[in-house]
C-alpha cells in the first residue's frame, strides 16, 4: 500500500469530485481505497483514476463506500429515547418553533426518525427538517424513502403499521413523514453552514475524521446553533472538552449550546 500514490488520488479527488480526502483518518481510508481499487481491476491510483473519469457506475460506488453509509431507524434506542425526552423538555418549553439539521443523512433513516418524533410530539417546524450529505446518489435513494427489515429494527411495530407502507419486500415512508424533510447536497468539511438550528444531530461521522477537522466541524456547529439549541452525537463521540466548542453536556452524546 506504501508503494501508491496517495497525493496524487487525494488531489484528483479534490479537483474531480469535489471531497477532501485530507480531512480523514489516513490509514483507515487508504486502506479502504486500496481495497475499492483492486475491486474495479486497478494496480495503481493513476489506473483507478482514469477509470473512475470514464465510468459512472465505478464513480458512484467509490463515493459511497469512501463517505461510508451506514445507518438504521433509532440508532442506539436508548440515546434516541433520551434525545426525544429532550426534545420535549428541554426545547419545546423554550421556543414555540424548532429548526432541524440532519447531517450526514446517509439513506434518509435518520432525518425521517426525528419527522416522525415531530409528528408524535405535535412539535411545530419552522421549515421542513434539513437532511443533508456530501453523496448525492444516497440522496437520490434518500428522497424515495424505501428501506430494508434490518433498517427499522428498532422501529415499533405500531409505527411500522403507522408511518410505513410495506411492498416487495421494501418498507416506504408515507407521504406525510417524507414531507417533513428536505434532502440537500452538503459537505461538512468545505461547506458552508446555515444558521439558526434548534437542533444539530451529526451522528457517527466525525470518527471518520482528523481532529483538527473535528474541532472544526464543531465549532461550526455550535455557530450554527441558536443559544440553548442542542447538538446530538454518535454513541462512539464523545466531546472531552465540550466548553471549548461553546457546549454544554446535558445527557450522554448530548450538547447544549450555551453563551
Amino acid at each position: 500500500m506504501s508503494t501508491l500514490n496517495f497525493d496524487f488520488f487525494y488531489e484528483w479527488v479534490l479537483s474531480n469530485l469535489k471531497i477532501n480526502l485530507n480531512a480523514y483518518k489516513e490509514k483507515q481510508l487508504q486502506r479502504r481505497i486500496g481495497t475499492i481499487m483492486k475491486q474495479a481491476g486497478a494496480t495503481t491510483l493513476e489506473e483507478y483514476a482514469t477509470i473512475l473519469s470514464v465510468d459512472e457506475t465505478l464513480k458512484k460506488q467509490f463515493l459511497d463506500y469512501i463517505t461510508i453509509n451506514v445507518t438504521e431507524f433509532f440508532r442506539n434506542k436508548d440515546l434516541f429515547d433520551n434525545f426525544e425526552l429532550m426534545i420535549n423538555t428541554h426545547l419545546s418549553t423554550k421556543f414555540d418553533s424548532l429548526k432541524i439539521w440532519s447531517a450526514a443523512c446517509s439513506i434518509g433513516a435518520e432525518p425521517y426518525s426525528l419527522a416522525m418524533i415531530v409528528k408524535k410530539n405535535n412539535i411545530k417546524l419552522q421549515q421542513k427538517i434539513i437532511a443533508t450529505d456530501i453523496d448525492l446518489t444516497i440522496l437520490e435513494r434518500a428522497k424515495k424513502g424505501y428501506f430494508k427489515e434490518n433498517e427499522l429494527k428498532n422501529v415499533s411495530l405500531v409505527d411500522k403499521d403507522t408511518y410505513f407502507d410495506f411492498k416487495d419486500g421494501y418498507y416506504t415512508i408515507q407521504s406525510d413523514i417524507k414531507s417533513k424533510v428536505q434532502f440537500k447536497q452538503h459537505d461538512l468539511v468545505q461547506g458552508r453552514y446555515e444558521q439558526n438550528f434548534h437542533v444539530i444531530v451529526c451522528r457517527n461521522v466525525t470518527i471518520y475524521f482528523k481532529n483538527d477537522i473535528k474541532d472544526k466541524i464543531y465549532l461550526k456547529m455550535a455557530d450554527s446553533l441558536v443559544t440553548g439549541g442542542l447538538l446530538f452525537t454518535g454513541a462512539t463521540e464523545t466531546i472531552y472538552q465540550p466548553e471549548k466548542y461553546g457546549f454544554k453536556k446535558i445527557a450522554s452524546f448530548i450538547y447544549e449550546k450555551v453563551e
